[in-house]
């Protein structure tokens, strides 16, 4: 590694960024914070699905992930089948030839290692390959940071991201769970240490002065006065990789379930606030907008995890579906139940003390989410207290991560650091 006064360090970051999943930009910009705090002479660009999105907005230049821009479209026509085959040699190359001009890649957390939603292995699992493959052919060091892991069905997909974790220089993960998944596939997660989602590392809502009806006081304290608006996150759900055969069924009864939870609200006279994570979750607010047909049920417009995180800041509880969406409202200490799709959503409201306030999002029955929500606000204040107290603790590990992806990528600024803290002391 160059020493400080020589060439800066080139860095590259690398998944589907810019694409529409909010929870996936803000690992990146939780990263470029670390960065631009850290290592402010890094030099930095990104290889993502939305190239456009991140060169806008994060103020990095970017390259599309894909040569082929119909990479996520079906293929039926043998014009399509034979272009999306060409692009895989094509991305091969494309993604050896970024990668050689870097020295250090960073893989912002993400659920890389996961399948808990629809994959095919030739899409981003081959992606990662060909990214952790190349930087162990030209010496650039890879760290998938806080990222996601789960037991992967088909044999494909699993030997793909397997060996992407193998070839990484740098591995930890947003909780136990992925780490015992990523062993359980033949991954020596001997060195691999359990931080919280990037996401946790972002600015909180009281430094932006959020606007709310009624004053919400410090973080993790309750608001006072009559009850107020409720979010609630909804997601395009179809199941998990293995869930294919019956994708449409799991959708119909997620969404009817989640819209007699909605109706309910409405008939108790409460604001509902309908959000979403990623562009794909539209059409279900539509519908449940369409199905409800009420002025108390309004839809929030968000192009970012702070956009998502006011509006929780502002609302009494959160129901959400989206991971991400269960992050920005624990982060900022609203209580909150979670529709689970996967382990992971379980696990996260279990570390941040709101284990008992899952409900399945295979199976929403509106009663039982209901009653859930009821126990859920009468224990608001607790639970607030509660959150404050979490937040605090994964702010500490988080900072505690950044060192430690210092050491293992920037060992020559990290001594530079270190001298000069001896020249301080």
């Amino acid at each position: 590694m160059r020493s400080a006064d020589e060439t800066p360090v080139r860095v590259g970051v690398f998944g589907l960024l810019g694409s529409g999943n909010l929870g996936n930009d803000g690992s990146l910009e939780a990263v470029l914070g670390y960065l631009r705090a850290e290592h402010p002479e890094a030099v930095v660009d990104a290889l993502c699905g939305g190239p456009e999105v991140v060169a806008t907005r994060y103020r990095i230049p970017a390259t599309r992930l894909h040569w082929y821009r119909g990479e996520y479209r079906t293929a039926s026509r043998a014009g399509a089948i034979a272009a999306k085959g060409l692009g895989k040699l094509v991305d091969a190359v494309r993604t050896a030839a970024w990668v050689r001009r870097h020295d250090v890649v960073i893989v912002p957390g993400m659920g890389v290692l996961e399948a808990t939603l629809p994959l095919r292995p030739w899409g981003f699992p081959y992606s990662l390959f060909l990214l952790c493959a190349t930087s162990r052919l030209f010496g650039t060091r890879v760290a998938l940071v806080s990222v996601g892991a789960a037991a992967i069905g088909n044999r494909p997909t699993r030997a793909l991201v397997r060996w992407s974790a193998r070839l990484a220089t740098y591995r930890s993960y947003r909780d136990a769970l992925s780490r015992d998944a990523m062993r359980a596939m033949g991954v020596d997660t001997a060195r691999d240490e359990v931080y919280p989602d990037l996401a946790f590392a972002l600015p909180t809502p009281p430094e932006w002065g959020i606007p709310c009806s009624e004053p919400v006081g410090e973080l993790g304290e309750a608001p006072s006065g009559p009850p107020g608006p409720v979010c609630v996150g909804v997601m395009a759900f179809y199941g998990g990789d293995d869930d294919r055969a019956r994708a449409e069924e799991i959708h119909r009864r997620y969404l009817a379930g989640t819209t007699r939870f909605v109706r309910a609200l409405v008939e108790d006279g409460r604001p509902v606030r309908l959000l979403t994570g990623d562009e794909v979750d539209g059409p279900v607010v539509a519908a449940i907008l369409d199905a409800v047909d009420s002025p108390l049920v309004t839809a929030a417009e968000t192009s970012s995890l702070a956009d998502l995180m006011k509006e929780m800041a502002a609302a009494d509880t959160v129901v959400a579906t989206r991971y991400h969406n269960l992050i920005c409202a624990l982060k900022v200490g609203t209580p909150t139940l979670a529709l689970s799709y996967a382990a992971k959503s379980d696990a996260l409201m279990a570390e941040m003390g709101l284990g008992g306030y899952c409900h399945p999002a295979r199976e929403v029955d509106a009663d039982r989410l209901l009653d859930q929500f009821r126990s859920l606000e009468q224990r608001s204040a607790e639970l607030r207290r509660t959150l404050r107290e979490r937040n605090l603790v994964a702010a500490q590990q988080l900072e505690h991560q950044f060192t430690a992806l210092t050491a293992a990528l920037f060992p020559a600024a990290d001594h530079v650091h270190a001298h000069a803290m001896r020249e301080v002391s």
